[in-house]
């Protein structure tokens, strides 16, 4: 039997307190037991950046991180950018520039892109395609998704 622990996490503006076993991975914990599957999970391995939410506000790959290790932290999921049925700018921009196909890699590309304009609020094209060089799409050839968070950076108003 694995150990476990109490853990307390605001995802999304929403408290939660949970047991987790001590090898779960934040990424497993979010889907799991939170059922927070916007979050996806590619390789496992914190290649791919599907699974990338923020944790105190940093871009992080949550297959990469314990559950355990979250315990106190705010988190936010792609399910947070939204608000209600108003889609995030980002969201939206992603839509009109057709940014997405399959639509794997896209909730983690959005939280990067989110992180990356809060940082970075006039890129340039080679800034976001660095900004987004973590992450993986194997659809779009990226310059959809390029066009889509310059977009934002122009008019980031919901």
């Amino acid at each position: 039997m694995s150990e476990s622990l109490e853990i307390q996490v605001t995802v999304n503006g929403q408290v939660y307190r949970r047991t987790a076993e001590v090898r779960m991975t934040l990424a497993d914990f979010l889907r799991g037991e939170l059922g927070l599957t916007g979050t996806h999970l590619g390789c496992e391995h914190g290649v791919c950046g599907a699974c990338t939410i923020l944790v105190n506000g940093d871009a992080v790959r949550s297959c990469l991180m314990l559950a355990v290790q979250a315990d106190g932290a705010d988190l936010m999921t792609v399910e947070g950018l939204a608000t209600g049925q108003e889609l995030h700018p980002l969201q939206r921009a992603f839509q009109e520039n057709h940014a997405l196909q399959c639509g794997f890699c896209t909730p983690g590309i959005l939280m990067t892109a989110y992180a990356f304009l809060r940082d970075t609020p006039d890129p340039d094209e080679s800034q976001v395609r660095e900004g987004i060089s973590g992450n993986i799409c194997r659809c779009t050839g990226y310059a959809p998704i390029v066009q889509a968070i310059l977009q934002v950076s122009k008019d980031p108003s919901p």
